[in-house]
């Protein structure tokens, strides 16, 4: 059996849609009753380390997923230890491109920690390190449709941007499929780009002029925590963007194609397949 949190995210969305559509059974997480195509789902908190070894009875892999959060670690770690009590056999984590116990983005730290923590238990491993979301422009499209910009601490810093569904499709293989035991995936597409780049393939789909306004940093903050990011966050996404800008999220890696046999999605394609998100 096949357990997957996060269900209900923007990558667990389209995980359970992807191993819906290839009639995979498969276990979905979930804090409260509802019903997601495909699934079995069941109740599950991770802060409640009982609850997540109950939800694990009869589970061979579970993939790792959970929503941003100031206590994303902790709660991690809660499943980590549950999945070893109930017998879990595989984990296959979400990371991130980059994750190091010595990096000053907390959020590359705590994926770090966690990964050492499942290679500690014994159990086998896949570690998917995806860069940058190309989906996560999906926030900013309100203000993209009505000003026709958008904003970042970046500068010209490429970064090599991956699309959810191609996440989605590496885990969903390597949960239902051998070969994939104790290895590690860095996700990217296939080219790194700058934000000018992507203002220029939003202007194209869209057939309006979109423009990327670099800010400086102090600028950022005050603007993410206008935007509804509490303050932890807020920070964490300015050390995120340090890194970028430090060209640090350039790297391109080709191990999408490689798991999946279908090239990794470019930003083009995106913004052409979400040209309605973003177009006044």
């Amino acid at each position: 059996m096949i357990l997957i949190t996060g269900a209900t995210g923007n990558i667990g969305t389209e995980l359970a849609k992807q191993l819906a559509a290839q009639g995979i059974a498969f276990r979905a997480l979930v804090r409260s009753p509802k019903t997601i195509e495909g699934a079995e789902t069941v109740i599950g908190d991770m802060s409640n380390k009982n609850s997540l070894v109950k939800a694990l009875q009869g589970v061979e892999k579970a993939f790792l997923l959970t929503n941003s959060s100031e206590e994303a670690e902790q709660l991690q770690s809660n499943f980590v230890e549950a999945a070893v009590e109930a017998g879990v056999q595989h984990i296959i984590k979400l990371s991130q491109f980059a994750a190091a116990k010595n990096s000053p983005v907390r959020f590359l730290r705590y994926h770090a920690a966690i990964e050492e923590k499942i290679i500690q238990s014994g159990m086998a491993y896949t570690f998917l390190r995806p860069n940058l979301f190309m989906q996560g422009l999906l926030g900013f499209a309100d203000l993209i449709k009505h000003t026709h910009q958008f904003y970042a601490a970046i500068g010209d810093a490429a970064i090599s941007l991956v699309d959810i569904r191609d996440i989605a499709a590496v885990a969903a293989i390597t949960l239902t499929q051998p070969g994939h035991e104790n290895k590690i995936y860095d996700l990217t597409g296939p080219a790194a780009i700058t934000h000018a780049e992507m203002a220029a393939y939003l202007s194209a789909a869209t057939g309006q002029q979109i423009s990327f306004v670099d800010v400086p940093a102090a600028a950022m903050r005050p603007a993410l925590i206008q935007a509804g990011f509490p303050e932890w966050q807020a920070d964490g996404l300015l050390e995120d963007y340090a890194h970028y800008a430090r060209g640090e999220a350039a790297g391109i890696s080709a191990a999408i194609v490689d798991v999946t046999g279908t090239p990794a999605r470019n930003f083009a394609s995106f913004a052409n397949g979400y040209a309605t998100f973003f177009a006044a």
